[in-house]
């Protein structure tokens, strides 16, 4: 018991720090990690499909949170545990269409076009005029890439395009249900039931094809750190921005992930974007950027108690 108590004790210090730093960097860490992981889990379509990859790696992620949380140790309404498994489901749906898309477009290019998420919940939370002038520029940067940077004359690549956009509306979900979950106090608990959710939505596509990740114990490992990667660390992170960030401000620091996915992909992938695609990913990064910059969203928010009237006499 006194080393379950010190271990906790332990990640409450470290959550303590991940608090202090910066959001921007917190969502850099979450992109290197997420997008090192896909790097990985390209190598393994070779042995099982996408969507199987995806399982697993929402499978062993909730298996990690399950150890380390132990949500059933709190008191769960049927309100918290509904939002908690929609969160799990877009969650789940976003990885498993992603992986799809990296599947048939290069992955820097997969994440821009997947931007239209992001955009979409800054837009529908930013206020003027800079949600129109960021539309305008979002949908330049997407016709940039799809239009000019893709061959679109090539069934898969419009297979990927439309698998991209299934995913940004799955990741706007994932950034509303999210932010939901994790105002509600039980970020990283909801986070572990949200995994397993995920993992028992998909488990009848992936149970014929999912023994291939035991085929050699190299391929388990290499399922394992796509897991961790791609699920565990991102989404940690990802909480604790979202508990301290609105909707619109979480969509304006996302900004730094198209960038992110493209550096993983050139350094990993070898994958080399052409100059049609490089345009888009900065027309799509800048949308996102001034959709959410005027909003005063960038600030955390404080509820303060409102002050009481003085009693007439």
């Amino acid at each position: 018991m006194s080393e379950n108590r010190d271990v906790e004790r332990l990640i409450s210090r470290l959550g303590a720090h991940l608090r202090r730093l910066p959001a921007p960097l917190l969502v850099i860490g979450s992109g290197v990690s997420s997008y090192m992981g896909a790097g990985f889990a390209v190598a393994l379509f070779a042995l099982m499909p996408p969507t199987t990859v995806a399982w697993w790696r929402v499978t062993i992620g909730a298996l990690v949170l399950l150890a380390w949380r132990r949500p059933w140790r709190r008191a769960w309404t049927p309100r918290t545990l509904v939002v908690a498994a929609l969160f799990g489901v877009a969650m789940a749906t976003m990885n498993v269409i992603f992986y799809a898309t990296i599947d048939h477009l290069a992955l820097g290019t997969a994440v821009s076009l997947e931007f239209l998420g992001p955009v979409a919940v800054a837009l529908a939370t930013g206020r003027g005029w800079r949600p129109r002038v960021a539309a305008v520029l979002a949908l330049s940067g997407v016709a940039a890439i799809s239009g000019l940077g893709l061959d679109l004359s090539d069934p898969r690549q419009r297979v990927g395009v439309v698998l991209a956009i299934g995913a940004g509306l799955a990741w706007a979900a994932y950034i509303l249900l999210g932010r939901r979950v994790a105002s509600a106090g039980s970020g990283l608990d909801s986070l572990a039931v949200a995994s397993v959710a995920g993992s028992l939505v998909y488990l009848p596509r992936a149970a014929s094809t999912a023994g291939a990740a035991f085929s050699s114990a190299g391929t388990f490992l290499k399922v394992l750190g796509v897991a961790v990667l791609s699920t565990v660390v991102p989404y940690v992170l990802d909480q604790v921005n979202l508990g301290r960030l609105s909707s619109a401000a979480f969509s304006l620091l996302s900004a730094l992930m198209p960038a992110t996915s493209l550096a993983v992909g050139i350094v990993m992938l070898r994958q080399m974007p052409n100059v049609w695609e490089v345009a888009g990913l900065v027309l799509v990064s800048v949308a996102v950027a001034l959709a959410g910059s005027g909003s005063g969203t960038g600030r955390v928010r404080r509820h303060l108690p409102r002050r009481r009237r003085p009693e007439s006499d």
